[in-house]
């Protein structure tokens, strides 16, 4: 439309006013040239508001004197402006641009996430902790006459299970922590516990080698799962299909058709007793933990192992699955890692030794259970009671501390077996040797001024990694 104009004007110019001088064209006005280019930004470009430019890292001492400046290019993609970068940090940082609404003009805020500086030492890359609050006990919930050895949620997130060495199987409300049904069956330690997102079904196995499928609309058992040839330890439900997958003393774990409870797959290659089992919609669909120190992916159309990691040194007793990554993590007594999905590349150690001197202790507890949030925040229970939390993605130990037995049990008693977030992340359960369930939450009223990130140390995190 633009050039169809000025065409027109020429041709009448050329008519009726050909002694005049000609049109000066946009490229004849720096003026003109920069109105316009101002306007084509903030039409097309208004809701990108960029940051400051990351710091290139310097390879000569002449450079590193020397101050960046942005490049002033005429090429360059429209609504980039000229930025300067700061050379008086010595760590690479890299921070992300935001999107904001259209009209808003004030520079954005960036978010916690967006703050995550990236350490790089040789072959080792790790994150900078974010800041989490601090979590605080909220309530104790007391019922069952035994240790608390399992747990899980409804969909709804109403109310949750928890299985005991009492042999029962307890429903509990979210909301209030009040108990609402009790189911017996098991003759032994009840041991894992699933509710079905897409049934209304519970599945519960147990030291007895009992797998069992209770109907929650008649609460009653409706299906038995029979093929364990010793105590099964723990279970888990694909999200996708109509699978239920165990594992238990036998050393094998076992892919059932939860409709005809066909045995569909006996996965075996374990030495010991596998400890944990996580399914996933996607290869590998079935991970398996167990006590001969090995972490295995299986295939679950052909029902072999994908592969077998052995990085561990001790039996491992829990697997995690991150929410939104393609990751998961592994808990033993000698080291918690992380890993990388669909192959299982190693990522990073999670333990105390990147920390200052007053964090570096040794991580001897057996780690008997693991939990994540969409916040990742992560936690992790001991046999000797400790409750640790982390950062995911670092690796850093915000917070630690040692449960508090109730009256009247002993202090060996403090071990905890389970744990789990509700559905929203916002609560942490913990099935605990009292016979107790504490629920867990963040204080509101902490702040990275009452609460900073305090034993931080790359250097020594730089020296975990690598082990």
């Amino acid at each position: 439309m633009d050039q169809d104009l000025r065409v027109n004007l020429k041709r009448t110019r050329a008519l009726f006013n050909a002694g005049a001088p000609p049109i000066a064209g946009i490229n004849d006005c720096a003026a003109a040239k920069q109105s316009a280019v101002t306007h084509l930004v903030n039409r097309q470009y208004a809701r990108v508001k960029m940051m400051d430019a990351p710091s290139q890292k310097k390879k000569s001492k002449t450079s590193s004197s020397s101050s960046s400046s942005s490049t002033d290019d005429p090429q360059a993609i429209p609504g980039v402006l000229p930025t300067t970068s700061s050379t008086t940090s010595s760590t690479t940082s890299t921070e992300l641009s935001l999107v904001q609404p259209i009209g808003k003009t004030t520079k954005a805020a960036v978010t916690e996430k967006a703050k995550r500086v990236t350490h790089q030492h040789g072959t080792v890359s790790f994150d900078e902790p974010i800041w989490h609050p601090p979590w605080k006990l909220m309530r104790v919930i007391s019922g069952h006459l035994g240790w608390v050895r399992a747990i899980t949620f409804s969909p709804d997130n109403d109310w949750f299970a928890t299985g005991s060495v009492d042999r029962t199987i307890k429903i509990w409300d979210v909301a209030s922590g009040a108990l609402r049904l009790t189911l017996t069956g098991h003759i032994n330690t009840v041991r894992g516990l699933k509710v079905s997102n897409r049934h209304p079904y519970l599945f519960s196995c147990s030291e007895d080698r009992a797998v069992k499928c209770w109907d929650l609309n008649t609460n009653s058992v409706v299906r038995h799962y029979h093929g364990h040839l010793s105590g099964v330890f723990c279970l888990d439900i694909h999200p996708k299909l109509d699978i239920l997958v165990t594992g238990g003393r036998d050393s094998c774990a076992r892919v059932w058709d939860m409709r005809t409870k066909r045995e569909i797959h006996v996965l075996g290659g374990h030495e010991d007793a596998v400890g944990a089992v996580i399914c996933q919609p996607t290869d590998p669909q079935v991970i398996t933990a167990s006590y001969d120190a090995t972490i295995k992916l299986w295939d679950l159309r052909m029902g072999r192992a994908l592969t077998t990691l052995t990085h561990h040194k001790k039996g491992v007793r829990a697997l995690v699955g991150h929410p939104t990554e393609y990751t998961f993590a592994s808990g033993s007594s000698d080291n918690m890692k992380k890993w990388e999905l669909p192959n299982g590349r190693f990522m990073q150690n999670i333990n105390h030794l990147g920390g200052t001197h007053a964090h570096r202790h040794k991580l001897e507890a057996i780690v008997n259970c693991m939990a994540i949030n969409e916040d990742d925040v992560m936690f992790s229970g001991g046999d000797d009671g400790t409750l640790d939390f982390w950062d995911y993605r670092s690796g850093h130990c915000f917070q630690s501390m040692k449960t508090q037995v109730q009256p009247g049990s002993l202090d060996a008693e403090s071990a905890i077996y389970a744990a789990s977030f509700d559905v929203t992340g916002s609560r942490l359960f913990t099935c605990e040797a009292d016979k107790t369930i504490k629920v867990w939450k963040e204080d509101l009223d902490a702040t990275e001024e009452t609460h900073p990130i305090t034993g931080w140390d790359p250097k020594a995190r730089r020296r975990a990694a690598r082990r």
